[in-house]
C-alpha cells in the first residue's frame, strides 16, 4: 500500500490573508512528509514520501533526487523568493509561496524526474501556487490579473539583470535596520541562506522556538512597517548597506570564533557568509566594501584548517603551520580586495580589515610579519570606524611593532571604558603583552581573567592553560 500524495497542501496550512507570516518550519520540506507514514531520512535529514515496502533500488533512486533537490533549494530559493517578492510585495508569502513549490517538487520529482530546468520549475510552481492563493481572496482581484500576465509572459527563469536586481532588493529587505540584528541574522539566513529553523538553531546554539519567533516577528514587523521591497538609492544605500554588511559578517564571525559551546570553529556558518558575501559582490560589483568584505572574509577562511589542533584546541595565528593555509582562499581574498582598490573610493573599514589579513597571509612566517605596517592601517581603521574593540586590536599590533609598554598604554585607556568590563579579549591580549614584557604574575592573572569571561569552552581551555603555564 502506497502513502496517498494529493496535488495542494493540507487546509491546515493555509492562511486566512496572504499578507499574513508564513509559519516557521524546521525545513520547509517536512511541511507535507509529516502527514504520511512511510518516510525516508537520508543523510540530508529531509523527508520523502515512499511506499511501505519499496525496493532498495528505487529507496536509493529516491534520496538522490532527494539530494538534488536540496542542493537546487540551497542553490535556487534565493532567486525565487526574491522573483516572487517582486510580484507579490510580502517577503512572508513570497518565501511561503517558494516552500509550497519545495513541497510539489517534494511529491512528483521522484516519480516523474528532476526537471531540465529545475529553477524555472519551481518559479512557475510558486507562481501558480500564488494565483491560487490570491484568487481565493476577493480583494486581491488586481494582483491575481497582475500575477496571471507575469505568468503568461514568463516561461522560464528571469533575465541575469532582473535576478540580481530582485536579489538585491531582498538582501536589502532582509537587513533592513527596522528589524533587531538577531532578527536580520535570521531571515537572511533563511531567505538567502536557504536554512530551516533547525539549522539557524543549532548554528547560533539558541532553541528552534526562538529562532522561528525571530522570523516571524521579523516580516509582521516588515509588513507592519510598510517597508517596501526595493533597493534604496543615494544617500540612504551607503547607511542600508552597512546593515547588509554587517548581518554577513557577523555570521562569518560566529562561525569563524564562536562567542559560546564547546566549538572554537563553525565552519559551514563561515562558508555561508562566503557565500552570501560572493553574492552581493556578484549583484553589487560596484561598491568597494562589498569587495572589501568579501576579501576580508576569503583570507580569514584561509586559515581553517591550520586554527584547529589535533586535540581540537584552537592554535593562535602565530603558532599555526601556514603551509597548511588555502593558497586558492588567500588568491581569492587578494583578487576581491583589488577589485575594491580599482574602484578609487577612500577605503572604508572592510577594505583596511582585508588590507591588515593581506599583510599576515603575505608573511612566510610568523616572524616575517609586517607589524609596523599593521599598526599603520589600524591607525587609519580607528579613524575610519573607531570603537575599543579596534582600539584593543591596534594595542596589540603596536605592541608587536614598538614593543609591548605601546600597545599597554592603549589599553589602560581603556580601563574605564563600560563596554570592555566584559570583554574577554581586552585582559587576554594585555596578558600577552604582559608576558612579553617579562611580567610572568601580571600576566597570568589576565590569562585567568580572560577564562572566565569567555563563554567558549575551548578558549577557555587554552587561556587557563596559558595562566597555569606563566604561575
Amino acid at each position: 500500500m502506497t502513502a496517498r500524495r494529493t496535488g495542494r497542501l493540507p487546509r491546515r496550512h493555509a492562511r486566512t490573508s496572504p499578507c499574513a507570516p508564513a509559519r516557521p518550519h524546521a525545513h520547509p520540506a517536512r511541511r507535507a512528509c509529516r502527514r504520511f507514514p512511510h518516510l525516508v531520512r537520508p543523510p540530508g535529514g529531509t523527508e520523502i514520501v515512499l511506499p511501505s515496502r519499496a525496493p532498495g533500488a528505487l529507496i536509493g533512486r529516491v534520496r538522490d533526487v532527494n539530494r538534488t533537490i536540496d542542493a537546487v533549494w540551497r542553490l535556487e530559493a534565493p532567486r525565487i523568493i526574491a522573483g516572487l517578492a517582486r510580484l507579490v510585495n510580502d517577503v512572508g508569502l513570497a518565501e511561503e509561496l517558494a516552500q509550497d513549490a519545495l513541497v510539489a517538487a517534494l511529491e512528483q520529482w521522484p516519480d516523474q524526474g528532476v526537471p531540465d530546468n529545475p529553477g524555472a520549475w519551481l518559479m512557475s510552481v510558486a507562481k501558480r501556487r500564488g494565483i491560487d492563493r490570491i484568487r481565493r481572496e476577493q480583494t486581491f482581484a488586481r494582483k491575481v490579473e497582475e500575477i496571471g500576465q507575469a505568468l503568461e509572459a514568463e516561461t522560464e527563469m528571469p533575465e541575469p539583470d532582473e535576478i540580481a536586481d530582485d536579489l538585491l532588493r531582498l538582501v536589502f529587505t532582509a537587513c533592513h535596520p527596522v528589524l533587531s540584528r538577531p532578527a536580520r541574522i535570521a531571515l537572511t539566513l533563511r531567505m538567502l541562506g536557504g536554512l530551516g529553523t533547525d539549522e539557524i538553531a543549532r548554528a547560533f546554539l539558541v532553541p528552534e522556538a526562538t529562532v522561528a519567533q525571530r522570523i516571524v516577528r521579523a516580516k509582521k514587523t516588515l509588513s507592519a512597517s510598510g517597508v517596501p521591497f526595493e533597493a534604496p538609492q543615494g544617500p540612504e544605500r551607503a547607511a542600508r548597506l552597512d546593515s547588509v554588511l554587517e548581518v554577513v559578517y557577523l555570521i562569518f564571525n560566529e562561525g569563524y570564533v564562536a562567542t559560546a559551546g564547546s566549538d572554537w570553529l563553525r565552519v559551514d556558518l563561515c562558508q555561508e557568509a562566503l557565500r552570501l558575501g560572493r553574492l552581493l559582490a556578484g549583484i553589487a560589483p560596484r561598491e568597494p566594501e562589498v569587495h572589501g568584505l568579501v576579501a576580508l572574509m576569503e583570507i580569514q577562511a584561509s586559515r581553517t584548517r591550520a586554527r584547529i589542533g589535533a586535540d581540537g584546541a584552537p592554535i593562535p595565528l602565530p603558532e599555526q603551520d601556514r603551509a597548511r593555509w588555502d593558497r586558492l582562499l588567500i588568491a581569492r581574498g587578494f583578487a576581491a580586495l583589488l577589485r575594491a582598490q580599482e574602484l578609487g573610493a577612500p577605503s572604508g573599514p572592510y577594505v583596511l580589515q582585508a588590507a591588515i589579513a593581506a599583510c599576515h597571509a603575505q608573511a612566510a612566517t610568523a616572524e616575517e610579519t609586517d607589524w609596523e605596517q599593521i599598526a599603520g592601517l589600524y591607525e587609519l581603521l580607528v579613524r575610519v570606524a573607531p570603537s575599543p574593540v579596534v582600539q584593543v586590536n591596534r594595542a596589540f599590533a603596536l605592541g608587536m611593532a614598538f614593543g609591548p609598554r605601546r600597545g599597554l598604554d592603549v589599553l589602560d585607556a581603556l580601563a574605564d571604558e563600560p563596554s570592555m568590563a566584559n570583554y574577554h579579549l581586552l585582559p587576554s591580549v594585555r596578558g600577552d603583552l604582559l608576558a612579553r614584557l617579562g611580567d610572568r604574575a601580571d600576566a597570568a592573572r589576565e590569562f585567568a581573567r580572560a577564562a572566565r569571561l569567555t563563554r567558549n569552552d575551548a578558549e577557555r581551555a587554552v587561556l587557563e592553560k596559558r595562566a597555569s603555564e606563566l604561575s
